[in-house]
């Protein structure tokens, strides 16, 4: 069966790209400034992160920020998810009859669901663990 010209979904990819790109940076800096804080006081207590602070001084002006910083990862995933998952026009595309942008458009979902998930894994450290740990008496 011979492929020609197929017509297939395809976003603007550039755009699409990058906003995933950028969801992701900005969902690990959600770990970065506010899970892993929290994990290590949960897991090792507070003498851990005393010492993760005094190693990287920088982690307390950004805990200090965390809303902000939680604003602009949910901003940054909101409009990957635009560009994600809008509904698009068909444009033609040859790469291997189509399957270049079939790989390309799944890759983008899968880096647009690692975005929300670490987003996901920073929320509840920031905001829903000290909560769960009062209501189980630890």
């Amino acid at each position: 069966m011979e492929h020609d010209e197929q017509q297939v979904d395809t976003p603007d990819t550039w755009r699409q790209s990058a906003a995933n790109f950028l969801a992701l940076f900005t969902s690990t800096g959600t770990l970065i400034c506010c899970a892993l804080p929290s994990a290590l006081a949960a897991v090792a207590g507070g003498a851990a992160v005393v010492s993760l602070v005094s190693v990287v001084p920088w982690l307390v002006p950004l805990s200090q920020n965390k809303e902000w910083i939680f604003l602009g990862a949910g901003l940054m995933i909101a409009l990957s998810a635009f560009l994600t998952f809008r509904p698009k026009g068909t444009v033609a595309c040859t790469i291997a009859g189509g399957e270049g942008c079939r790989v390309a458009s799944r890759f983008q979902k899968a880096t647009f669901w690692l975005s929300a998930g670490v987003y996901g894994v920073g929320v509840f450290f920031a905001y829903g663990l000290l909560p769960v740990m009062t209501f189980f008496g630890a």
